[in-house]
């Protein structure tokens, strides 16, 4: 076989078995070529009735050649790469071959390959394996994942201002415990044009839909729902479109097929390796493509930011376009500055004019923040960046490191226009011994250390989604600690988020560079027990960067750095090999540290906070 076809030989046929019965197998296989392909039969000429000359064709007499307008040969084809071998010539092939550019039907066709559109792992056109009937280069790939998550968890809860769930709980903070189920469906489907197994395909047309259903349980009202008379649960159902993109190949550069490519839509986008900055799937334009044997990527992309669900984080569209837009321009280089590690150098800028109040769907103010002067606020911030992922030798590193330039058009402690300066930097190096990884992690985020001046100096992301240090098997990681002395609807830090941001969410508030920073140094490993199951162990020590803010914010004279220390162990199962069906279980521990417990209180039966997650992907 060969990518633009192959040839049969139908001598080879005939010494296989009975002359009639290979003779039916490939008329069959004809009948189906002419039907898929209407009006592109050649004329008929003098052989059609007479029968072919060579006794080898014999079967065929009556026969039309498929796929061909014209009985002469295809023009030669030529080949620019001295020292390699040369292609076949149209010449070279003996008469009784027979070329043929569809191979997907015709295997299946001579029973080399059985197709169920039920089965994801044999030859399925549903999975884009072969081209749709009556074509010879579009493909369809349709997935559907289910995604469960079930959640028993633990953080500090405060007791509502005018009630609270349980009578006599008049404490600043109540019970901790809370759970959490999630059930999330994604409908996914592609249409692509082109021979994608060896160059880009022409065009594609992708979209995603998820449908979610979730279920929150916690100890104390007010937290769910800004309404005290709503219970301390809810059910919340929420369809978000997650990706509707068109992308288009609009040349090659090279014959190794280099690239330039434009995409337009909700697409899925990380500014780097690990997720620190910018990763999400949101509305914009890209162009991308590749030079030098793939070895330079690059990126020019706009996003203007969607809507996010309030209790789902997923894209609603209805709701409109934020005035908040990122820039893009990133290039990588492989093999940079050693064999083996890809640089990456990035200018990202956010651009932010959102001056209306905006309340959630619980009720909680999200833009502006309750905290500071609670007024809107603008901004604009270049992020200057510099990545690498890949491995020296042994050693697997990588590293990101983020200077945040610009000016904050309204600080939310002088209510003046304050310049951002402000700083990250990550590594994570892991050495391989076998079956067993080890690795470090550290993470340094600058914090606001003087928060009445006219200088904002804590860093913050757009929109943050680590894969470091555990990543949500982690319980820094993972949950949210509602900062209670800033207003109910301010966090100390974001869920799935690492940063001590002290924005109102994630998802829907603004960038707050008034902040204590973070400070991170952990160590790990990864077990990979059988090929099927992997376990997982992290040790992270959490500090404030500063705590400048937080005295500020809570009107106190001094609060200790320490945040606490994160321990967690992770078990993920993937009984077929790959990611069709993945089962995780993992659990977490914070032990408090002295500045932690400064900030919060808990009963002293409860000295730790707890996280245990369930996961369990199914996909088709």
């Amino acid at each position: 076989m060969s990518a633009r076809g192959f040839s049969l030989s139908a001598s080879a046929l005939l010494l296989a078995g009975a002359a009639p019965a290979s003779a039916g197998v490939l008329s069959k296989y004809f009948d189906c070529y002419a039907r898929l392909e209407p009006g592109k039969d050649r004329a008929a000429g003098p052989e059609d009735a007479a029968g072919p000359a060579d006794p080898a064709l014999a079967p065929l007499r009556g026969r039309r050649l498929p796929g061909l307008n014209d009985p002469r040969l295809a023009d030669p084809v030529t080949q620019a790469n001295p020292g390699a071998l040369a292609p076949p010539q149209p010449g070279d092939f003996p008469r009784d071959h027979i070329g043929i550019p569809d191979r997907w039907r015709l295997v299946e066709t001579l029973g080399l390959v059985k197709s169920n559109w039920k089965d994801p792992y044999a030859q399925n056109t549903l999975k884009g394996d072969r081209p749709l009937c009556g074509t010879h280069d579009i493909f369809l790939e349709l997935s559907a994942v289910s995604d469960t998550v079930a959640e028993p968890r633990s953080f500090p809860q405060p007791v509502g201002v005018q009630t609270t769930e349980r009578p006599g709980s008049n404490d600043v903070f109540g019970r901790q415990h809370s759970a959490v189920f999630v059930q999330t469906f994604i409908l996914g489907a592609a249409l692509t044009r082109g021979s994608t197994a060896f160059k880009p395909p022409e065009w594609e047309l992708r979209t995603a839909i998820a449908f979610q259903v979730n279920y929150v349980d916690v100890s104390e009202r007010r937290i769910l729902d800004v309404r005290p008379s709503n219970p301390s649960y809810r059910t919340d159902v929420f369809v978000g479109v997650q990706e509707l993109f068109f992308d288009y190949h609009l040349r090659n550069t090279s014959d190794r097929y280099d690239f330039d490519s434009v995409r337009i839509g909700i697409q899925p986008f990380s500014s780097d390796f690990r997720g620190f900055l910018f990763q999400d799937n949101q509305l914009g334009l890209r162009v991308f493509g590749t030079r030098d044997n793939n070895r330079f990527q690059y990126n020019l992309a706009a996003f203007a930011r969607l809507e996010k669900d309030t209790n789902s984080g997923l894209n609603a569209i209805t709701r409109g376009v934020r005035k908040d837009w990122v820039f893009v321009a990133n290039v990588y280089r492989q093999d940079l500055p050693v064999p083996g590690l890809t640089s990456q150098l990035s200018v990202i800028y956010n651009r932010n004019r959102e001056r209306t109040l905006e309340i959630d769907t619980n009720g909680f103010p999200v833009r502006p923040a309750l905290i500071g002067d609670i007024r809107p606020r603008e901004y604009d911030v270049v992020y200057l960046g510099y990545n690498a992922d890949g491995h020296i030798g042994r050693l697997n590193l990588t590293v990101s490191a983020t200077v945040a330039l610009g000016e904050d058009r309204n600080s939310i402690f002088t209510s003046r226009p304050a310049q951002i300066r402000a700083v990250f930097l990550a590594a994570e190096p892991s050495l391989d011994f076998d079956w067993i990884r080890v690795r470090a992690s550290g993470l340094y985020a600058s914090g606001d250390s003087d928060p009445n001046d006219d200088s904002e100096t804590g860093f913050d992301a757009i929109f943050e989604n680590p894969q470091f240090a555990g990543a949500d098997t982690s319980y820094w990681i993972r949950q949210t600690i509602p900062f209670a002395g800033g207003g109910r609807a301010v966090g100390l830090n974001g869920r799935n988020g690492v940063l001590n941001s002290l924005r109102s969410s994630k998802e829907q508030g603004q960038s707050n560079f008034n902040n204590p920073g973070t400070m991170l140094l952990g160590i790990g490993a990864d077990f990979d027990v059988t090929p099927q199951l992997r376990i997982a162990a992290n040790a992270n020590q959490l500090w404030f960067a500063t705590t400048a803010v937080l005295q500020a914010l809570r009107v106190e004279g001094s609060i200790p750095k320490g945040i606490g220390t994160d321990l967690s162990l992770a078990a993920t199962l993937r009984p077929k090999f790959n990611q069709n069906l993945v089962f995780r279980l993992s659990g977490a521990v914070l032990a408090p540290a002295a500045g932690f417990k400064d900030l919060f209180a808990n009963a002293p039966r409860d000295s730790r906070y707890y996280s245990v997650l369930f996961n369990a992907v199914l996909s088709y």
